[in-house]
């Protein structure tokens, strides 16, 4: 796996925001090293408009971003994960596929944007924050050592990126 593209798949329930969010990201700071996608248990119709904007505002191309089920992602001509994320509690405590391939699994918990409330700009403020989360996290996934790890050291390392965001403040 030294030399090839690793796909990355994030689950969130509705695949409307975080997920999303993660994939643009990924797709952008994983530079042709990495491949992000997304999928929900309960795709939503469309992706979060406040999400949409954001990315858009930020420079991603949002054409091929859309909510899909994580079934298509455990179907035997779908493609192989090495990575597997959930950015919500929901799609952590579900039962999910089997994914081909047996990819690294991690949780990487975040409060759900769609879900704020509060003024406008207050709003805009829990997608900013998710965004800058997401980044964050991803720049120094993207950044690590994969070559010199074993399962259980990444393993480690995931676990340790997710924890540095419990010093962030929600507000």
């Amino acid at each position: 796996m030294a030399d090839s593209i690793r796909n990355v798949l994030f689950l969130c329930t509705s695949n409307s925001a975080r997920s999303i969010m993660a994939e643009a990201i990924l797709n952008r700071v994983g530079a042709g090293r990495f491949r992000g996608f997304s999928a929900g248990s309960r795709p939503a119709d469309a992706v979060q408009p406040r999400a949409l904007a954001l990315l858009e505002n930020l420079g991603h191309d949002t054409a091929p971003l859309h909510p899909k089920s994580w079934d298509a992602f455990a179907a035997p001509d779908a493609p192989v994960m090495h990575f597997v994320f959930t950015l919500c509690d929901n799609a952590a405590g579900e039962p999910c596929p089997l994914w081909p391939g047996q990819p690294v699994t991690a949780h990487w918990g975040l409060p759900d944007p769609a879900a704020a409330t509060g003024s406008e700009a207050e709003i805009a403020l829990a997608f900013a924050d998710c965004y800058k989360m997401l980044h964050r996290r991803l720049t120094i996934f993207v950044s690590l050592p994969f070559a010199q790890l074993d399962a259980p050291g990444l393993s480690r390392h995931l676990d340790d990126i997710h924890a540095g965001d419990d010093d962030v403040s929600d507000a």
